[in-house]
């Protein structure tokens, strides 16, 4: 439970104080917040704060607060990410399956018979589906007599409804049908990707039956796989832009909440009380101290080295991703110094806002960090934050940014990979496929 004591007092930018020994380090004169800057953000800030600043060996730098429990909101996914790297691995592709139980007549392209999708890709978008319907019109398909039926853990633009997958599915094949933004979408990462060829056709494949959800018929027979972007390249996806319907579809293939919670009390030692989850994505009411959130993030950085990964390699750097932190550290000096996940919730515990990962200052060291704030102005507590980790950078002879290439994220998202089968590779279908 939370000691709502702390809550009682002001807290001021300036409270670092108490972390003496970030302040007792001799001034930096430059670069550090202009005296508009500092003025602006030792504003008094209401409401309840837990901070804890480690080195990469586990020295403290600063703590205040570091064993309550506060609501982590979306900094939760780094615990997602972080199973689902054990799990999957970062090479992990997602398998969309395309199915009929009919027979194609190649000299018209029509398929006599039913088409049925299986699979629970969470990056599945309009680009991938016109995609399906190119590697359809490859083998010679050009209309479906019977209907389209989905399984029901099919999902598409981010949406939990299978039915509602369906049908933009069912649209996007359809050249006929398909939305404008559909067609922006693949003219977009077609020329991303330089292939001309796939811009000079248009492909279409124009079921005439209804949409419907249904498990694969088990007499059907397997056409091609859709395999998704890697992994690492979803999560990097999901946690520059926080996104939610990933990290809770993400979850569900890990076992849910309660399956993730006990893994995590497992693996980091924690009691039972150290960690609650309600949802994978952050949403809800989540709790979890500084202490618990940087054993995560430690964890994390862990698995991402196995595989020679950093946390570049699926979190934000900020003032350089787009996402959360494109509009964080962008100062000349702090641009690309910091690697984070944000975490807001505008209305609930009265406002949580928390900014979890690591800093890189101009002596060489990389820092590691948890900020959570509770019961106040997120707003505030965003500018708090980010002055609390430049104080600490200042501390350190200033800023330096971590070697880090940018690339687009569409770019993440386009590396997908189609498999044809064979006519002796077709394989029954089985509960799996319809999960």
């Amino acid at each position: 439970m939370v000691n709502w004591r702390h809550t009682v007092g002001l807290l001021c930018v300036v409270l670092f104080a108490l972390t003496t020994n970030v302040l007792a380090q001799e001034p930096v004169p430059s670069p550090s917040p202009s005296p508009a800057e500092a003025s602006e953000t030792t504003r008094p800030l209401y409401g309840y704060q837990g901070v804890l600043v480690e080195t990469l060996d586990g020295k403290i730098i600063s703590n205040q607060a570091e064993n309550d429990q506060f609501n982590p909101a979306s900094t939760l996914k780094l615990a997602t990410a972080l199973i689902a790297l054990q799990t999957f691995g970062p090479s992990h592709r997602f398998a969309t399956g395309v199915w009929t139980d009919g027979t194609l007549d190649k000299n018209t392209g029509v398929l006599t018979g039913n088409l049925y999708i299986s699979g629970r890709d969470p990056s599945f978008h309009y680009e991938h589906a016109v995609l399906l319907a190119r590697e359809l019109n490859t083998l010679g398909i050009k209309e479906v007599s019977g209907d389209l039926i989905v399984a029901p853990g099919f999902t598409m633009n981010f949406s939990p409804s299978a039915s509602r997958s369906g049908g933009q599915l069912y649209d996007t094949l359809d050249s006929t049908l398909r939305y404008a933004e559909a067609v922006r979408a693949w003219n977009y990462e077609r020329t991303l990707l330089n292939d001309r060829a796939s811009l000079e056709k248009v492909p279409s494949v124009a079921v005439m039956g209804a949409v419907s959800v249904a498990a694969v018929a088990p007499s059907a027979k397997l056409l091609l796989t859709q395999r998704s972007s890697q992994l690492v390249d979803i999560l990097k996806v999901l946690l520059c832009y926080s996104n939610n319907f990933m990290a809770d579809r993400i979850g569900e293939a890990l076992g849910g909440p309660e399956a993730v919670r006990q893994r995590l009390i497992a693996q980091l030692q924690l009691s039972p009380d150290d960690l609650k989850i309600s949802r994978l994505s952050g949403l809800g009411v989540n709790r979890a101290s500084p202490r618990t959130m940087i054993k995560i993030y430690r964890a994390l950085l862990a698995e991402l080295k196995k595989s020679g990964l950093t946390a570049g390699s699926i979190m934000p750097v900020a003032g350089i991703d787009p996402g959360t932190l494109e509009d964080r550290f962008t100062g000349l000096p702090f641009r690309g110094s910091v690697i984070g996940k944000t975490g807001t919730l505008m209305r609930t515990d009265g406002g949580a806002s928390s900014l979890v990962g690591q800093m890189r200052a101009a002596n060489g060291e990389v820092l590691l960090f948890v900020i959570m704030n509770q019961r106040g102005s997120v707003s505030r507590f965003r500018e708090n934050q980010d002055y609390l980790v430049m104080l600490v950078q200042n501390s350190r002879g200033g800023p330096k940014a971590f070697d880090y290439k940018p690339l687009m994220l569409t770019m993440k998202l386009s590396q997908t990979e189609s498999t044809v089968a064979g006519s002796e590779e077709f394989e029954p279908p089985s509960k799996s496929n319809d999960q």
